[in-house]
């Protein structure tokens, strides 16, 4: 019992995606910022809602409304670009750590939205071992109780492995960031007291060929 006590600690610390309320017009883009380890795979759930002012409220999107998906990596490297559907999902696998860029919008097939085109993005991001479905997995493979929980807990431990990667990987940076920061501000210290000095260098040589040309005077 000790182990998944112990693994479910350490994932209650862990990222694993969230869930996203963005209200859009048409052809209007929203973008966030996700943060990945390298090899994760990345599934968004997704429902679009449009507006119906008669109602006052927001109905589910009819069909010709679609939902364009782009996804850039921390090198601005494309990951994703797709159209969807009013409703759905869709995949990626993170090829890099770090910070990745999501874009959504919505779209009309026809030539222009009705209802004023306000529309609604309900977007639940799920993240490594939470994209499995365990319950298939047990159906397919007719895998005992304990042996889909042992499963389990082998995707937890390098799901593990990899964000303390990431964790690593974000101190690097930072620690060279730093360094890099100290290491200007040392030489911009060193400039100015150059200058400083060379500044007051020359006043006193300015002074004493003012005062000897008023001596020859």
């Amino acid at each position: 019992m000790a182990l998944p006590l112990l693994l479910g600690q350490l994932l209650a610390f862990m990222g694993h995606g969230g869930a996203f309320y963005l209200e859009v017009r048409e052809l209007e883009e929203k973008c966030f910022i996700q943060e990945i380890p390298d090899g994760t795979v990345v599934i968004g759930n997704y429902k679009t809602e449009l507006y119906d002012p008669a109602m006052e409220k927001y109905q589910p999107s009819p069909q010709w409304i679609n939902l364009f998906v782009f996804v850039k990596d921390p090198e601005n490297k494309n990951l994703l670009a797709r159209q969807y559907g009013p409703q759905g999902s869709f995949t990626f696998t993170s090829q890099s750590p770090g910070e990745h860029q999501i874009c959504l919008h919505l779209e009309s097939i026809r030539f222009a939205l009705f209802y004023d085109g306000k529309l609604a993005i309900h977007l639940d991001m799920q993240l490594g071992e939470h994209t499995n479905d365990y319950a298939e997995f047990a159906a397919k493979d007719k895998l005992t109780q304990l042996h889909l929980r042992v499963q389990q807990l082998v995707e937890q431990v390098e799901l593990i492995q990899k964000e303390q990667e990431y964790q690593r990987w974000r101190e690097e940076r930072f620690r060279q960031t730093s360094e890099s920061t100290n290491q200007r501000v040392l030489w911009w210290s060193i400039l100015q007291t150059f200058i400083l000095v060379a500044t007051g260098v020359w006043q006193m040589q300015h002074l004493k060929s003012f005062f000897k040309a008023k001596k020859l005077v």
